[in-house]
């Protein structure tokens, strides 16, 4: 099954957060954050939101930086993934 957003929509699927830190410390799963990075897996076609043209600048496969408790987590096929508006989006991670 397949998840087709609607309008200026993004769907994304959180990327791990990393278990050990810069120095070698093992985190244990209660030290661990939620992350904020992110994967775009679908996007949204964009075109009239709110009286306003919206141009999707997302694409299928950027990485992403987004609000802590931005959009709607929703669980399909046993994976879980986070549908959001493009302008939830803080940042694209390059490099």
């Amino acid at each position: 099954m397949n998840i087709k957003p609607l309008a200026d929509r993004v769907v994304i699927k959180m990327v791990e957060a990393e278990e050990t830190t810069k120095s070698g410390i093992i985190l244990a799963g209660s030290a661990k954050e939620k992350p904020q990075i992110a994967e775009v897996v679908a996007v949204g076609p964009g075109g009239v939101v709110d009286g306003k043209e919206v141009v999707m600048e997302l694409k299928v496969g950027d990485k992403v930086l987004m609000s802590k408790y931005a959009g709607t987590e929703v669980k399909l096929d046993g994976q879980e993934y986070i549908i959001l508006r493009q302008n939830d989006v803080l940042a694209k991670i390059e490099g």
